[in-house]
């Protein structure tokens, strides 16, 4: 991970706040000391977008509280936990379940499998 400098970090504070403050990404670039086009140039870089999204969640911990009592009630009162379950997996409180489908080619001799698995011989039985 390349280090970011003190710009690209006054940049992440402006750039973390709900709607940038008011400020368009012009005045962000000119409150931080760059042209617009460098501004846009570290929006596309994947380190830079991680530190903002890092900043961003630290900002927002301190009134999860108030968001998850907001989204019970939404769940209760609107039967939709859509909104609930994005902001758990913004905070990594929530994973993605992926499942696995194991398919075969051809025929598979399970008693031959559970036969090797416990030890025996499937000639023998022994």
């Amino acid at each position: 991970m390349a280090k970011l400098t003190d710009k690209q970090y006054a940049a992440i504070e402006y750039l973390s706040v709900p709607k940038r403050g008011g400020l368009t990404y012009e005045q962000v670039a000119e409150e931080v000391g760059v042209h617009v086009d460098t501004l846009l140039n570290w929006r596309r870089k994947d380190d830079f977008n991680n530190a903002l999204n890092r900043r961003i969640i630290q900002k927002t911990q301190d009134r999860m509280p108030e968001v998850f009592d907001a989204a019970i009630d939404g769940i209760i009162l609107d039967k939709n936990a859509a909104i609930f379950r994005t902001f758990l997996q913004a905070h990594g409180l929530l994973t993605e379940r992926h499942e696995v489908e194991a398919r075969t080619t051809g025929s598979v001799d399970v008693d031959a499998i559970r036969a090797r698995m416990s030890g025996k011989d499937t000639e023998t039985g022994e």
